[in-house]
């Protein structure tokens, strides 16, 4: 069981908390971490650029002179890549960078990034925010109170407009409502903050499917002094 600080609205420190295990299981699969992240990247790509080669560029149906008695080098064609001009040799394609990932290995590495986070000491609960209209200063100051490590991502309980608007012009701050981040997202902050109301909707976000795993993914490493899965 991994223990997180708790945080409270004003940003003053509360009595740890005990992670809840549907989650915070202690496995940490590197493999299917590295799929996942790896994957997003890939998606985020756009794969539009394209420059012509040879066979797209108009014109040069004909040589531009005779093969010999010239006293030139011999050309076949004025779209050729060393013309000026012409086609571009092995020029990039338009392409789909598209990566599936399973959907268990999904899950699988979101909770493996959950606890190697945990592991660090880099997630916490907050009791919740209260933030009646947008105000960015107000969460600087909390951000100050936190003093979180690196980069910060707020999971709340829902969509929370207000924190997102507060939060949306501030460098390394990112606001999800729980449940809809990446792996990539809790890979890419330094500290997870995650609303206390949040927590209890666990069961609902982190099953991939109703089928039971029958064995574990091989390389996994489990906390000490857990079962494993029965076969």
């Amino acid at each position: 069981m991994y223990q997180a600080r708790y945080i409270r609205m004003d940003g003053t420190a509360g009595t740890e908390v005990t992670l809840p295990a549907a989650l915070f299981d202690g496995v940490i699969h590197e493999g299917a971490l590295h799929q996942a992240v790896t994957a997003y990247l890939a998606n985020q790509r756009q794969g539009t650029v394209q420059r012509k080669n040879r066979s797209a560029v108009a014109g040069g149906s004909r040589k531009p002179w005779r093969q010999k008695g010239t006293g030139r080098a011999r050309q076949g064609t004025i779209r050729a890549a060393q013309w000026r001009g012409g086609g571009i040799a092995f020029p990039p394609q338009a392409r789909s960078w598209t990566r599936r990932v399973p959907k268990r290995i999904r899950a699988l590495a979101r909770t493996s990034a959950f606890n190697s986070r945990a592991a660090e000491g880099r997630v916490a609960v907050i009791e919740g925010f209260d933030f009646e209209k947008p105000r960015t200063r107000k969460l600087t100051q909390l951000l100050a109170a936190i003093a979180g490590e690196g980069k910060i991502l707020f999971l709340t309980h829902g969509v929370n407009r207000e924190l997102y608007l507060s939060g949306r012009n501030l460098a390394g701050v990112r606001v999800l409502p729980f449940g809809q981040e990446s792996s990539f997202d809790v890979v890419w902050a330094g500290t997870v903050i995650i609303e206390e109301a949040a927590l209890a909707t666990i069961g609902d976000v982190t099953q991939p499917d109703d089928r039971p795993r029958r064995r574990p993914l091989a390389g996994a490493t489990a906390a000490p002094g857990e079962n494993e899965e029965e076969a």
